[in-house]
C-alpha cells in the first residue's frame, strides 16, 4: 500500500510552551485539547508533529526522538535558524530547546544531518530523503577524523562532554600539522560544544583562537559554514566581550551577511 503516513506522537512539559517554540519555527496549531488530556498538533508544509503533556514531566530526561527525511536539509536549518534568530536575536545553540548545525555524520555513512531539541526534550533529527550512504570521503588530517568522532559523540549521542575531550585531545595532538580549515572547524565545534555545556569563557577563548587563523578570500569563502557558526557563537556573548573573527571585523558584525 501507498501514501502511508506517520505522525510521531511525543511528550512534553506543557503543549502551550511546545506549540510556541514550533509557531516560531513556522509551525501552525492544527488542534488543540486541554481535557481529557492535553494534546495539540503542529503542522510545517508536509511535516506534522503531535504532543502531549505529562504531569511532572523533566525533559532533560526524555527519550523522545524521531527521524524526519526532508529534500534539503541546508534549506530547512537555514530557514528555522532565520526564525530562531528573528525571535531570539541568535541562534540556540545551547540547553533547551536548541538546534545543532547540518554536518555529516560518520555513524550514517557521512550524511549530513541536523537536530532540533524541542522545549520537551525530543530529538528530532533531519536527514536528506532519498540520500543513501556512500564511501565517505578520507579524512585531509588526523585533526579532521577526530573531528567527525566527536560529532557522532555530540550532535547523535548527544554526549558533550566526551565530544569535548577528543576534541580538546586532538588539538593538543595535532593543532600544528592539520591544515587553517581543519584548525578552524575544530574549534568553531569546540566553542559549540562550550556554550552547549555552560561554560563562556571557553566558548571566548575557543573563538579566540579562531579569530587569530589567518585565511585568504578565497578560503573565507569556502569556510562561509564555518564563519556563520563562529558569528551565530559569538552572539551568544554580550555585544562588547565578542573576539574577532578569523581575518575580519568582530564576529556576529555582518561577517556573514
Amino acid at each position: 500500500m501507498a501514501d502511508e503516513k506517520t505522525v510521531p506522537l511525543l511528550p512534553c512539559r506543557s503543549i502551550d510552551e511546545i506549540a510556541e517554540f514550533y509557531e516560531m519555527l513556522g509551525f501552525t496549531r492544527l488542534y488543540r485539547q486541554v481535557r481529557p488530556h492535553p494534546y495539540v498538533s503542529l503542522r510545517r508544509e508536509d511535516l506534522q508533529l503531535d504532543f502531549f503533556s505529562m504531569p511532572e514531566f523533566v525533559p532533560e530526561d526524555s527519550y523522545g526522538t524521531c527521524v524526519v527525511l526532508v529534500p534539503d536539509t541546508g534549506a530547512l536549518f537555514g530557514a528555522f535558524a532565520e526564525s530562531m534568530r528573528a525571535a531570539h536575536g541568535k541562534l540556540l545553540v545551547s540547553g533547551i530547546p536548541r538546534m545543532t548545525r547540518p554536518r555529516k555524520r560518520k555513524n550514517v555513512g557521512g550524511l549530513s544531518g541536523f537536530s532540533i531539541v524541542d522545549p520537551g526534550g525530543n530529538w528530532i533529527r533531519f536527514f536528506a530523503a532519498g540520500a543513501e550512504p556512500g564511501t565517505e570521503e578520507p579524512a585531509t588530517s588526523k585533526l579532521a577524523a577526530s573531528l567527525r568522532n566527536a560529532v557522532v559523540m555530540g550532535d547523535s549521542r548527544g554526549d558533550d562532554t566526551q565530544a569535548a575531550r577528543i576534541i580538546d585531545t586532538a588539538l593538543r595532538r595535532d593543532e600544528r600539522t592539520a591544515p587553517p580549515a581543519d584548525v578552524l572547524a575544530a574549534l568553531a565545534y569546540r566553542a559549540e560544544l562550550a556554550a552547549r555545556t555552560g561554560d563562556p569563557a571557553d566558548v571566548r577563548a575557543f573563538l579566540a583562537r579562531a579569530g587569530e587563523i589567518p585565511l585568504t578570500d578565497a578560503e573565507r569563502t569556502a569556510l562561509a559554514d564555518t564563519l556563520t557558526s563562529l558569528d551565530d557563537l559569538a552572539a551568544t556573548l554580550p555585544s562588547d566581550d565578542r573576539p574577532v573573527t578569523p581575518g575580519g571585523p568582530p564576529a556576529s558584525a555582518g561577517l556573514s551577511g
